[in-house]
């Protein structure tokens, strides 16, 4: 019978047939809070459907199905975008309750503002993206050469088209709880990172040019928030880098001991 996980502690010992019990345990409860949200998310997917024709240009109107199952389906393929995202905190909480026992107190509770920043970071490029970026795309490329064409949109390519650049902003958004993570195990420096700037700039146009929009304006929408993005990963990363957490927990050790600082 499947139960609650329960955390395991960084000093317990347990057998590998325990981690694969908690393993299968998580994932229930990972995928328990997505099949719940899907429920909700269909109940409602009428409004998310207006959310997302509200960013077509006005001139457009409302996007054309070419089949008898396009609606219902295309009903489901939103409906699972948005679940997977109101169950990303309840998700990424398993993926780090799962994980954190293999590291110490210290760094679990270094490792803790994470577990937040993560949905936060995905929600925030979500939102920029359906604000910013998605009518700006829209925009563009449905009144390109329009004196040329009668331009109807499909559903299902305008709602996976929405969809997708969504999820990807959402994504590219995690760069600095990334930069975080990785500058934390000692794979990544911020004087790399420094160092490497111009390098860095060339593949998040790259990245920015690989999503679905296509546009040059979206392009650059695209590039000013991931700049920042990366800036802020550069002293996101100094912070949590080991020489200075070396140094803070030099620091705690001293304090519990009476010794002054």
């Amino acid at each position: 019978m499947v139960g609650l996980p329960r955390r395991i502690a960084h000093t317990d010992e347990v057998a590998l047939v325990d981690h694969l019990d908690e393993l299968r345990n998580r994932l229930f409860v990972a995928l328990a809070a997505l099949g719940v949200s899907f429920g909700v998310t269909f109940w409602r997917h009428q409004d998310i459907l207006d959310l997302l024709n509200r960013q077509l240009p006005d001139e457009v109107g409302k996007p054309v199905t070419l089949s008898p199952a396009e609606p219902f389906t295309t009903a489901i393929m939103v409906s699972l975008y948005a679940s997977f995202i109101i169950a990303l905190p309840i998700i990424f909480y398993q993926v780090y309750a799962f994980v954190i026992p293999a590291f110490s107190d210290i760094t679990a509770r270094r490792v803790w503002p994470l577990l937040l920043l993560v949905p936060a970071l995905f929600v925030g490029g979500a939102a920029f993206g359906y604000v910013v970026l998605l009518p700006a795309a829209a925009d563009f490329l449905l009144n390109f050469d329009s004196e040329n064409y009668q331009t109807e949109v499909r559903a299902r390519e305008w709602y996976g088209f929405a969809a997708t650049t969504l999820t990807a902003m959402g994504l590219m958004f995690e760069m600095p709880a990334a930069a975080a993570l990785f500058a934390r195990i000692g794979l990544l420096r911020s004087s790399w990172m420094r160092k490497n700037r111009r390098i860095a700039i060339v593949l998040l146009a790259v990245m920015a040019a690989l999503l679905p929009t296509v546009d040059p304006v979206s392009l650059i929408l695209e590039m000013i928030p991931l700049l920042i993005l990366y800036e802020a990963s550069i002293w996101v990363a100094k912070l949590v880098e080991p020489d200075h957490v070396e140094m803070d927990e030099e620091f705690e050790d001293d304090e519990v001991a009476g010794v002054p600082a």
